[in-house]
This record gives structure tokens, sequence and C-alpha cells, in this order.
């Protein structure tokens, strides 16, 4: 493990470069297509999720892969890699710069490092969680983050997806965001941004890189539904499944918002 954990950090921070590079020349400039589920894909989002398979296989040719626009089987690898190759289609093709490449690394189907790059915003997130032989820690670009302690206040933020917007019919006791980027939304709170955050129906490649960093950096990850989400199984295809999910900064406001957003669950 000595120069494990060195060369996964450095291939995720080269390859996300590379491809967040290409990207921006492609910056609204695509169109976007209409998927089964509803959400949209450009040529931008298949050429990158190529990329980024082709760069890890060779690398790692031991390891798994599971990406959201070529593979969504679990293979029978202790170590797999989940792919968003672009986080924030919607916002790519209609040239808001809130978008980015997600890299989760699974042990044993439980994500234990994440790396998120934004190019528009010069952001890269990263953290490990529970990663054999690594302490838990976060950080955004190099220098080390922590979620919120601040007390509930009318002025603090909490960031929502189009698809929760149906829990909103109630009075928030703060300010509501909405970002257009699931892992971005997940983040925020790791940064210590917003106090919390909710998306409907996130899939399993807008939390795999997500989910080790919000715990490293002390925030709270709440499935919406009884099943906890990891580990995942081998052999099962999760192309359709939806992870309703809330992160909050801080446990003593989980009994606050927790109540505001449970009808979300599937």
């Amino acid at each position: 493990m000595t120069d494990f954990w060195p060369t996964v950090l450095t291939l995720a921070q080269t390859i996300s470069a590379q491809v967040g590079a290409q990207l921006l020349t492609e910056f609204a400039q695509v169109q976007a297509t209409e998927k089964a589920d509803g959400s949209l894909v450009t040529q931008s989002d298949l050429w990158a999720d190529q990329r980024l398979r082709q760069e890890i296989a060779a690398a790692f040719p031991g390891h798994g892969i599971l990406s959201e626009e070529a593979e969504h089987v679990l293979p029978p690898t202790d170590w797999c890699w989940v792919i968003d190759p672009l986080d924030g289609t919607t916002n790519f093709a209609r040239g808001i710069p809130i978008w980015g490449i997600s890299l989760g690394l699974l042990y044993q189907g439980t994500p234990v490092f994440g790396y998120v790059h934004l190019p528009p915003l010069g952001q890269s997130f990263h953290g490990f969680w529970s990663a054999p032989g690594q302490a838990n820690a976060a950080f955004l670009n190099q220098s080390p983050i922590h979620s919120s302690r601040d007390p509930l206040n009318r002025n603090g933020f909490f960031s929502v997806c189009s698809r929760s917007i149906s829990a909103l019919q109630q009075t928030f006791p703060c300010k509501i965001r909405m970002l257009g980027a699931a892992s971005y939304n997940f983040l925020m709170v790791a940064a210590g941004a917003t106090l919390g955050g909710v998306e409907a129906t996130p899939k399993i490649w807008d939390i795999a890189a997500a989910w080790p960093i919000v715990q490293a950096a002390g925030g709270v990850w709440i499935p919406l539904e009884a099943a906890a989400i990891f580990p995942l199984q081998t052999g099962e295809d999760y192309g359709d499944r939806s992870y309703p999910t809330l992160v909050i900064s801080q446990t003593d406001l989980v009994p606050v918002f927790q109540p505001l957003v449970q009808s979300l669950k599937q």
C-alpha cells in the first residue's frame, strides 16, 4: 500500500485534468439528447467516459470499472472504479459553469477514495474514507476541508436538485440553492459552504466519489430509504437504481432537515 495511494491520486489528478481540458473546449458548444431515464447525454459525455475507462484500465488492469455511459454491472473484483464522466450535463450543454468529472474507487463494494474535478471553477476535491492503509481526510485543491459547524440560521444555505422541488412545500429554515450537479451539491456540504443538500434521484456514479469525501470532511450521509447503499453487490446492474440522499453538515441538524425531505424516498 506504500505506493498504491499516491499512484491512485496521481492517476485521478492527471486523467481528470486531461479530460477536463478537452471538455472546456466543448463547453456550451454541444447538443444534448435525452436518455431513456430522462437524463441528458452529449457526445462529450461519451468521449470522456471512454477516455477515462481506457486510462484506468491501462494503469490498473486488475481493477473493475462501472460507468454511467457504458458498464453498469459491478464486476467480481475487490477494487472497482465508478465513473461519472460529466456530472452536470445540462449545465455543460447550456453554458452554466458547474459541472465536473467524478471518479470513485470502491474496495469490496464500498467507496474508499473519491476525486471530483470541476474544470470551469478550477476546483478539485478528493478524500479517503476507511481506505486500507490510509487516514481519513478530505481536501479541496490540496487544502484540508471540513463540513460547517455553524449553528442553524436563516442565512445558511441548503441545496436541492430539480427533482426534489416536491419536498419544498413547507418553510425551510435557511436559504435554498440549486446547483445542477449532484456531486457538487454534496461537496458543498463537505467544504463547509452549505448546511445540507438533498438529491431525489442520484445514481451510483453521482454518489461514489462524493461519499468518502463528505464523510472524511465530517459530514453526515443519510440514505432516505431504509436499505444501506453500500456495499454494492457483485453481478448487480446499477444502471436504473436511484438512491434518494440527504447530506448534512453535522449530526445536530439531522432532526431539522430529515423530516422536510423524507417524502422523497422512493
